[in-house]
C-alpha cells in the first residue's frame, strides 16, 4: 500500500495542513519485504501527543496496532501506555538493539511493521525525500542510513548554494553575461 497521508509542505511558511494532519508515507501493499515498510514524520518528540493519530490511522489498516517500541535517545519521554481510540497502545524500548530512527508497530494479528521516524525539525525537502525513500518497496538501507545520506545530500546541498551565492556575488552572472555579447569594435 502506497499511502501517502499527507505530504510535506513546500516551505514552513506554507504549512497548509493543520497541527492535527498526519504525514506518513507507506509502502505498497504486497511489495517485496524491505527494511522499513515506510516513515512518519511527526511534528514533536512527544509521544504521547504524536503515537495516538499515528496508530489511529494505522489500525485500519495494518490491525489493531498494541504495541509500539522505539529507541530512547530520540524521545525524551517514553510513557508505558497510550491510549488510542478506546484501546491502549503498550510502548517499550531498546537502546542498543533497536535503530535510533525507527519505530516498531506490533499488531497482535496482523504481524510488524517498521517505520523511519524522520526527525521534526528536518526540513520539508528533506523530509520529502526521506519519506519517498523509505516507502521504496526496493530498499535496502537502514533507517539511520537513509537519515545520515540526507544530511549529506543537504550539506551538499548547502554548499552549492554558498558557491554560487559567492560567484554571483562576485558578479558571476553579470560577467557571464557580458563575455557571450559579441565586442564592438573599437576605432583606435
Amino acid at each position: 500500500m502506497n499511502a501517502t497521508i499527507s505530504r510535506p509542505p513546500t516551505t514552513e511558511a506554507d504549512d497548509r495542513f493543520s497541527s492535527s494532519s498526519l504525514r506518513l508515507s507507506l509502502a505498497p501493499a504486497g511489495s517485496a519485504p524491505a527494511l522499513l515498510d515506510g516513515a512518519w514524520w511527526p511534528r514533536s518528540r512527544d509521544l504521547g501527543a504524536e503515537l495516538p493519530s499515528l496508530t489511529s490511522v494505522l489500525d485500519p489498516l495494518w490491525g489493531r496496532i498494541t504495541r509500539v517500541t522505539v529507541n530512547p535517545t530520540q524521545w525524551p519521554v517514553i510513557p508505558r501506555k497510550v491510549p488510542v481510540a478506546g484501546h491502549v497502545v503498550n510502548v517499550g524500548w531498546f537502546l542498543p538493539e533497536q535503530d535510533p530512527h525507527e519505530l516498531l508497530l506490533l499488531s497482535y494479528h496482523m504481524g510488524r511493521w517498521n517505520l523511519l521516524v524522520v526527525p521534526p525539525q528536518t526540513t520539508p525537502d528533506s523530509a520529502a525525500w526521506l519519506m519517498a525513500a523509505a516507502s521504496d518497496p526496493r530498499g535496502v538501507s537502514t533507517a539511520s542510513r537513509l537519515v545520515e545520506e540526507a544530511a549529506r545530500l543537504r550539506a551538499l546541498r548547502d554548499a552549492d548554494r554558498a558557491v554560487e551565492a559567492v560567484w554571483d556575488s562576485e558578479g558571476g552572472h553579470e560577467a557571464r553575461d557580458s563575455a557571450a555579447r559579441p565586442r564592438i569594435p573599437t576605432g583606435r
